[in-house]
């Protein structure tokens, strides 16, 4: 598997809010959890019908829910006009077989060059996964499986080309359209990470022996602007000596795109795809007879731990403005309610104080122009119960959630 496993920690100077041991730089971040708030601002309540989340300006989120293996919190904030982020949690069975494994499934779609296919494996991948899972199930494997999860990316992709080829004709930018795809299952005390893209999975682990919480990156990412991934193209492909670019201080895959995997970008997958009227900026000068994207996903399995407190889920719209450390400190001390719009709150006030504004002017900014200031950016904080997740055969309702919202017309947060 590309990438490693990192343990991220960071030293700096230490204070204490109300009795809480804080780093100098978190207090930032996580001041807002303690310091008294005027009536009505900064509330993370979960009100009666917001059982499938709730819409506010460029916001939908889910401050809090239960799934198989404990609580989670979701959030999403707009920034380009049409919303290219989407996301879900499944919690229930992990198969159609009455028999089969029960547990929690996590998604995040971060599409590119339009909605399309991030929409469509918000649709498809999870079942797509059961549907294989069954076909695979005997008697003395029915847990999930590296193949499972590998087949349904790749059935996924099949079916969203196939989409493409459809509507070309009447729709041909359709094949410009791709997505990150980032997956989180936990399955009879199992975690599977599978990755394609450049979204990121950040566990929370406690070190008792310190007491203190550390970020530890489970994700490969697959983004040109990482070494390994550079050279995995150029060994992939050894007869291309442009098959990365730099361009303005950014590395890109044939000078037009950051990531190495995606589901979907029909137009670096398959040549009859990379020509007229697909628009000239998509179009490379020469065909190609292999893909130069692809979409199997890097994918990681371990076994979860007493110590392993909570994963993070989140496009890379939240990784441009917080480090690992920081995102795992903020939801280790703040409570748990509202946790994921704390995150993206937090994201937003850096990338605020990066173009020298305040927050507050900030939220005034509508979508489309918001794009400038930082991405879409989708968070899901899943926290792990070890007593639930070592209960295996426990069944609640099932349940599943979208994470949608996105607006069309002028709105604000």
């Amino acid at each position: 598997m590309m990438g490693t496993q990192r343990a991220v920690k960071v030293s700096m100077s230490i204070s204490k809010i109300n009795g809480v041991m804080v780093t100098t730089t978190l207090k930032r971040f996580i001041y807002p959890c303690w310091r008294p708030s005027p009536p009505n601002e900064g509330k993370y309540s979960s009100k009666a019908g917001d059982t499938f989340g709730r819409v506010d300006g460029l916001w939908w989120y889910k401050d809090s829910g239960h799934h198989v293996n404990g609580e989670f919190s979701m959030a999403v904030i707009q920034a380009n006009n049409i919303l290219e982020d989407q996301s879900q949690i499944e919690s229930g069975p992990m198969s159609s077989v009455e028999s089969g494994p029960l547990g929690t499934f996590v998604g995040i779609y971060d599409g590119h060059g339009g909605a399309e296919a991030a929409h469509f494996i918000n649709n498809h991948l999870f079942n797509n996964i059961k549907t294989i899972h069954d076909a695979e199930l005997t008697s003395e494997n029915q847990g999930m499986s590296e193949m499972v999860i590998n087949r349904a990316f790749l059935a996924t992709e099949e079916e969203f080309l196939s989409v493409v080829k459809k509507q070309w004709q009447s729709k041909p930018q359709i094949a410009s359209a791709g997505s990150c795809c980032l997956v989180g299952i936990i399955c009879s005390g199992t975690l599977y990470i599978a990755n394609a893209g450049d979204s990121r999975v950040v566990l929370g682990r406690l070190e008792k022996a310190f007491k203190e919480i550390k970020a530890v990156q489970l994700s490969s990412e697959h983004n040109a602007n990482s070494e390994s991934v550079r050279e995995e193209l150029h060994s992939l492909h050894p007869d291309d000596p442009q098959i990365v670019v730099l361009k303005h201080k950014v590395w890109r895959v044939k000078g037009i795109i950051q990531v190495s995997r995606s589901i979907g970008d029909a137009y670096l997958k398959k040549s009859e795809f990379n020509r007229e009227p697909l628009l000239p900026k998509f179009r490379l000068p020469e065909p190609f007879d292999k893909p130069i994207l692809k979409a199997e996903p890097s994918i990681l399995v371990q076994k979860l731990h007493p110590e392993d407190q909570f994963l993070i889920f989140a496009s890379d719209g939240l990784w441009e403005h917080l480090s690992n450390q920081e995102a795992v400190d903020i939801v280790h001390q703040c409570p748990r309610n509202g946790i994921a719009r704390r995150l993206v709150k937090a994201a937003l006030r850096e990338a605020a104080k990066k173009r020298e504004m305040r927050y507050s002017d900030l939220k005034k900014i509508g979508q489309g122009v918001r794009r400038h200031f930082h991405d879409d950016i989708t968070v899901i904080v899943l926290f792990l119960d070890c007593h639930l997740i070592s209960r295996s055969s426990f069944r609640e309702p099932s349940f599943s959630i979208r994470g949608s919202g996105g607006v069309s017309a002028e709105a604000n947060t």
